[in-house]
């Protein structure tokens, strides 16, 4: 059941943006706000009214079944009409349901992704670059447009670190669920003896911060500039164009020289740190919200296994949903993460339906 005070503030709200909206006196920017908040409800909104009527109609039609001087025919009708009520109104919670969830308001953002190399060494670094090349596959397949930020090379071809953006409709919806540590079982090609080695990468998925979501102040920054070096850094180390820079109130740093120009190295480093602060103020809150957090999906807790990607075994597991796809080269390949990503988003709707009061 669904408390009437809940389907009635929604209707009120129905009816009060639908008379805002006429007014035409506020801004383009509020305008468009709204109407996406009214044409959301819209979909419900005729589902609400119903759901409201539908105990009168079920004592109306129990008075019909209980008045003696109704003959048999209308007595049969009723009782027809009472069992259609009973499963309309079934169907109609359950919609209702679903469209109460809590919404992440996060999740119509752009993402940026951090993958790390974790334990396991020069096999961990090309696991990390695995993992990439997957996230490009589902990008690509997807129509999602990847912007490289920063990356760290290792030998052999792996990363240490790569840094990417993605921009789209409802990134972050979808690639949340990537955020914790993902594990490989594989023999490495340096191993004579066949023996299977355990690595591991992190992920973390953040959701893009534009400057309408977290101010921060010139004054909360310490911007050093230094050369840069290693890697790629040959052809830009004779000027100071690398930066770091170091949010004092929260202790996060993001350094980067990818670029030739001091200017460009800047702008995407506030980029990363705007996104991590946000994300860092984000998790906050939602641990004063919910004490059990650890147990929900999609909490993009760093430290959590999430997923095992067993190459002699051929299948992936996702901790979390208990769910092994047995088609390992397909899910790396991005042909079938779809099917994980939708088990691990109707667990979390399954979660948050028992929990909605």
């Amino acid at each position: 059941m669904i408390p009437q005070e809940k389907v009635h503030a929604l209707v009120a709200k129905y009816d009060s943006l639908e008379k805002e909206l006429s007014t035409g006196t506020i801004d383009s920017k509020t305008f468009a706000q709204k109407s996406k908040e009214y044409s959301d409800i819209g979909g419900v909104i005729s589902i609400a009214r119903e759901y409201l009527n539908f105990e009168n109609d079920r004592k109306d039609l129990e008075n019909i079944l209980s008045d003696k001087s109704s003959d048999t025919e209308m007595k049969s009708l009723a009782d027809k009409e009472l069992e259609t009520l009973k499963q309309k109104k079934i169907d109609y919670t359950n919609k209702l349901k679903i469209f109460l969830l809590p919404k992440d308001e996060d999740d119509s953002k752009n993402a940026i992704v951090e993958i790390r190399a974790g334990t396991g060494g020069l096999e961990a670094s090309l696991f990390c670059a695995d993992l990439f090349k997957m996230y490009e596959k589902v990008c690509s397949k997807k129509k999602w447009k990847l912007e490289i930020i920063n990356i760290s090379k290792s030998e052999a071809g792996g990363f240490k670190e790569v840094i990417f953006l993605v921009n789209g409709n409802d990134i972050y919806s979808y690639l949340k669920y990537e955020s914790g540590v993902h594990r490989v079982q594989r023999v490495p090609e340096t191993e004579t003896q066949g023996r299977v080695h355990t690595s591991a990468a992190t992920v973390a998925v953040l959701p893009e911060a534009e400057e309408v979501d977290i101010q921060i102040k010139e004054s909360d920054l310490r911007i050093d500039v230094f050369r840069a070096g290693g890697p790629g850094g040959q052809s830009v180390n004779t000027t100071d164009s690398a930066v770091r820079i170091t949010h004092l109130p929260t202790g996060v740093v993001v350094s980067q020289q990818d670029e030739k120009s001091q200017h460009k190295n800047k702008a995407k480093a506030l980029k990363i740190l705007r996104s991590r602060v946000y994300e860092a103020e984000k998790r906050k809150k939602d641990q004063e919200r919910a004490d059990n957090r650890k147990n929900q999906i999609g909490s993009g807790d760093r430290s959590e296994r999430i997923r095992t990607y067993n190459f002699p075994q051929g299948r992936v597991t996702d901790h979390r949903i208990n769910l092994t796809l047995h088609k390992l080269e397909e899910f790396l390949s991005g042909e079938i993460h779809e099917e994980m990503n939708e088990g691990l988003r109707l667990k979390e709707q399954d979660l948050k339906l028992k929990n909605l009061k």
